[in-house]
């Protein structure tokens, strides 16, 4: 099969191109922007494999797209580009209307106009053919009652302009696959972590600011539950929807593992008393770096996935518990200080970066 991957050089999407390529024969075309978030090293690995290659380009370049799609002439997109920072989206929300909005309408256009082509010219193709779309749990809101859980047929409640975008994608690529007949599957995921994962966010923030002996900021009184989804096992369950889900479905992806984010961060001290003991200078222990912030504005205080239907209809299961993902995300960046110190000077887009909490 031929892949078109968007997004590709970010997190979860470089993780998924890293999988092709090791655990599959399928070729894949990576696009992608190449914004703060995207990063070429991440992709180190992969670039030198025949079945590989990149194209730096926006998904809202609606003519660049087509040009892509006329001589890759891709059997499945799976739609992973996206701005996806909450607290990018609440101190700049055009970015995330921009991206995430318009240019998945884009690419729902140049995927349906090249799909009715390939239904008059290639019709052993065209029946292959499916757009997968890469969304988010925070679509669906929070959860007030500890036993509730996100299914796939939850209302949609976004509660910031990040996962408000996520879910006017989603609503785009259901209209396109019911009104235009767009081969289309969706998954929606919780949190994910691992390597390869950009400093602003939750886990590696800690990580990196502890190493530094930073303060370990924490919203609130960190009480906040997120189920946690190591990123490996998440490109896994990608890759089975891309070639097995149905066409119209909709599967959430977690990981079982709900913790509070102030159990994260004692968790991440812990591992690094054992596995990093040479602390910085004035430290005792990393825990007594923890800081208590103002939390953000409209903060959802629990995601919690079902994730059955994947497991009962594609036979997933993430291989990781937290413990053992956190252990290895961790050594990972214990053991790879060159990735993410070019990120946070800037070296690897040549330009500094103000890394945000």
């Amino acid at each position: 099969m031929k892949i078109l991957v968007t997004g590709g050089a970010g997190f979860i999407g470089s993780a998924v191109v890293r999988y092709l390529m090791s655990e599959t024969d399928h070729e894949v075309l990576c696009v992608d922007k190449l914004t703060y978030a995207g990063n070429l090293e991440s992709l180190s690995v992969v670039e030198n494999n025949e079945r590989y290659r990149f194209v730096q380009a926006d998904i809202c370049d609606q003519a660049l797209l087509s040009k892509q799609f006329d001589e890759f002439c891709p059997d499945i997109i799976m739609h992973l580009a996206a701005e996806s920072h909450v607290d990018r989206s609440i101190d700049g929300p055009s970015a995330f209307i921009e991206t995430n909005i318009v240019g998945t309408y884009n690419l729902l256009e140049v995927s349906r106009k090249y799909f009715k082509w390939l239904c008059e010219e290639n019709a052993e193709k065209a029946a292959a053919f499916k757009f997968h779309h890469i969304s988010t749990d925070e679509v669906y809101g929070d959860l007030d009652d500890p036993e509730d859980l996100f299914s796939e047929t939850t209302p949609y409640a976004p509660s910031s302009p990040y996962s408000a975008s996520k879910a006017s994608s989603d609503h785009l690529v259901r209209a396109w696959q019911r009104t235009f007949g767009l081969p289309t599957v969706i998954t929606n995921c919780s949190n994910n972590y691992g390597p390869y994962h950009f400093p602003e966010k939750l886990i590696p923030l800690i990580i990196l600011n502890a190493l530094a002996g930073k303060p370990l900021p924490v919203y609130g009184d960190g009480s906040q539950i997120r189920d946690w989804l190591y990123v490996e096992d998440h490109a896994k369950a990608l890759v089975e929807v891309a070639l097995k889900g149905g066409t119209g479905e909709t599967y959430n992806i977690g990981g079982h593992n709900e913790k509070k984010n102030i159990e994260v961060v004692f968790a991440i001290c812990e591992l690094l008393e054992e596995l990093a003991p040479n602390k910085p200078s004035g430290v005792a222990y990393y825990k007594d770096l923890i800081t208590y912030v103002d939390d953000r504005p409209g903060h959802d205080l629990r995601y919690a996935i079902d994730a059955s239907k994947i497991q009962r209809e594609l036979g997933w299961v993430p291989a990781e518990t937290f413990d053992s993902g956190l252990r290895k995300t961790v050594k990972w960046y214990l053991n790879n200080e060159r990735w993410w110190k070019r990120v946070l000077d800037g070296s690897y887009k040549g330009e500094r970066l103000g890394v945000k909490r």
